[in-house]
């Protein structure tokens, strides 16, 4: 924190505060604007755990070090930021108010833009982002990627300093609390139903709903929980809004609480985030010294307390019953419902459980109003969505866009496409639980009810696109084994059902599959569907019931022919040398650790592959790329 914080009274001194505390932010927003205590620049450095592991850390002291080297660490702040999104060419550093968007920053940079965009007020065009179609571009607004998004819950990430509250109040943040506590808790769930607003976690229940339950169950004390146990491969959207974004989430939390009439909850989030957790912890602190949660909030009268509890990383914690028994303490496994955690939760008391995005959302609605949320979005899917951008794609990273786009515009427009311009094959949406769609399906809205048609489901946001060199049959047999490995095992058609399928799944891929392993595999999968326990037992043939609806003609050729369309599964590739293509330069015996590939390179003979020696390692085709003499089939 820069400087002491004052308590807050009431909702006037929170007004005064922000009005102070508006001028430290406003440069950028407005060229214009004043110099807040003589700052002039404000260099934002993602701070973010994805541009940290790439130098993000370094830029930012290097930074520092150059400032206070040239006398201008006083006149020029390093604002160390949540995720500005495009964490694919990260490390990102934005120069306001010149507006210059730099990429790929290193610590090497450092001087110069300093000399030239602090000192000189001139951009340094070598790291502009530069489109392969294009000159390139300065004001991160007018790139590609940020051009179709719709931030609402990442409004502040990239824009903002997290560890800062006066920076959030300025943004507007906690005024939404302010009027919540102004209001009756029925007004509030009122405005929330009135957005539509549906979980951001996976199921899609209706927010406004869930809340009610929870309100009028009877109980002498009700929890509010917070669902950060974000497990999904490829995923991290929830790591990055309590990151670069915890007063959000948090202050979303003591308005819930207020609605349904609790005074106590828990974010449940996974230990593997100890930036999200230093940062939550932080949020919490600086809350309850300006009296904005804690005891008598803003002067109301009204309490709220939000206690961390850390995740030891098992996936099926995620899902509501057992993240409950592992908050009590106890082994996190699912239990059958009803009763639901809305009648009967934490310690047997009604509970409302919802995820970091859900939660995100609220303070925009009530302070908005829930009409201005459902001005967005599609009929039955209000609002925006956010999504990680994974896999094959030209630009990956953490994308907000409105309910209702296409699933060409997120892979195309804003992902920029395919690598080195190969052909799309399939987008698995929703995680492990979700479901793999082909390029017929890349005009069809993105929301919730379309996805669960199409045979996915939008998950937490999780979206991996592969493309043309990705075998399907294999990418399912991956997602099986990850939520058969986090099955806790408690019901025998997770623990079993997923095991059967995996065994099949191995054979198919490992050049041993059967007539009859695809009728058995599609009864296994329905059958767990149906009878298993928890989400995570009933999504889990998610994927492979989608990947043999789209392209079982893959599933077909690796049993009928032995042969993997894509050419990835090791077991049923051949490699083979062109003797047209050879020059018999015995670069690729060289490599090869069997001593499968034999010919005299003196003579420049046409080396020949032993198949029995033979590992398929493809280190032989690695090597040969130029020439182009070793084939795969």
């Amino acid at each position: 924190m820069s400087k002491e914080l004052p308590r807050l009274a009431n909702a006037a001194a929170l007004n005064e505060f922000q009005k102070q505390a508006l001028p430290k932010i406003a440069i950028r927003k407005d060229k214009n604007a004043k110099p807040y205590e003589g700052v002039t620049h404000h260099l934002m450095v993602c701070y973010d755990t994805g541009c940290h592991s790439s130098g993000g850390g370094a830029v930012a002291e290097a930074l520092e070090k150059e400032l206070a080297a040239k006398g201008l660490d006083k006149t020029v702040n390093v604002v160390r930021t949540g995720c500005h999104g495009f964490c694919e060419i990260g490390p990102l550093v934005t120069v306001y108010p010149n507006d210059f968007f730099y990429i790929r920053v290193t610590p090497e940079d450092a001087a110069e833009i300093v000399d030239k965009s602090v000192k000189g007020g001139q951009p340094v065009e070598r790291l502009f982002y530069a489109p392969s179609d294009g000159a390139p571009v300065s004001d991160w607004r007018k790139i590609s990627f940020y051009a179709k998004q719709h931030k609402i819950t990442m409004r502040n990430l990239g824009q903002i300093d997290p560890a800062e509250i006066e920076e959030y109040i300025a943004a507007g943040g906690y005024q939404a609390l302010a009027k919540a506590l102004s209001m009756a808790p029925e007004a509030i769930l009122e405005e929330v139903k009135i957005s539509g607003l549906r979980g951001r976690g996976g199921g899609g229940f209706p927010t406004g709903i869930k809340w009610e339950l929870c309100r009028k169950a009877v109980g002498d004390k009700k929890y509010v929980l917070c669902n950060a146990d974000e497990g999904d491969p490829g995923a991290f959207m929830d790591r990055s809004l309590l990151e670069g974004d915890p007063h959000r989430v948090l202050e979303g939390m003591i308005i819930g609480a207020l609605a349904i009439g609790s005074d106590e909850g828990y974010v449940y989030v996974r230990a593997e985030y100890p930036g999200a957790i230093r940062r939550l912890r932080a949020a919490i602190e600086q809350a309850e010294k300006m009296g904005l949660y804690g005891d008598n909030i803003l002067g109301s009268g009204k309490n709220c307390h939000i206690h961390i509890k850390e995740g030891a990383g098992a996936f099926v914690c995620g899902e509501e019953t057992a993240l409950i028994h592992s908050i009590e303490g106890f082994r996190g496994i699912p239990t059958a419902r009803p009763p639901f955690p809305a009648v009967s939760g934490l310690w047997g008391k009604p509970t409302n459980n919802n995820n970091v995005e859900t939660w995100a959302n609220v303070p925009d609605i009530v302070f908005n109003g829930g009409k201005w949320f459902a001005e967005r979005g599609t009929e039955k899917s209000k609002g925006t969505k956010v999504f990680a951008l994974a896999g094959k794609l030209k630009h990956t990273g953490l994308v907000e866009v409105p309910m209702g786009i296409t699933m060409r515009e997120i892979i195309f427009d804003i992902g920029g496409g395919i690598i080195n311009d190969k052909e799309f094959k399939a987008v698995q949406i929703g995680g492990p639980s979700g479901g793999c769609l082909p390029s017929s399906l890349l005009d069809r809205p993105v929301d919730y009810d379309s996805l669960i048609e199409a045979g996915a489901m939008m998950g937490s946001g999780g979206l991996v696109v592969v493309d043309e060199d990705t075998c399907m049959v294999d990418l399912a047999r991956f997602f099986l084994t990850f939520t058969q490995a986090e099955s806790c095992g408690k019901c025998t058609p997770c623990r079993e059902g997923t095991t059967r399928m995996l065994e099949i799944l191995n054979n198919i891929t490992g050049g041993k599959g059967k007539k009859g392993d695809l009728e058995l595999l599609e009864t296994l999968a329905r059958s767990i569907k149906q009878a298993a326990l928890c989400g995570l037992g009933q999504t889990s043939p998610n994927p492979i019931l989608s990947t043999m609806r789209y392209f079982r003609n893959e599933y077909e050729a690796h049993i009928n022919d032995k042969k993997c369309p894509a050419r990835s599964c090791t077991a049923l590739l051949t490699f083979t040398i062109d003797k047209e293509k050879c020059n018999g330069c015995g670069a690729c015996a060289k490599v090869c650790p069997t001593d499968a590939i034999i010919g005299d390179k003196d003579k420049k003979e046409p080396h020949v592959i032993v198949e029995e020696k033979c590992i398929k390692c493809g280190s032989c085709e690695d090597i040969c790329r130029k020439a182009k003499a070793v084939n795969r089939s």
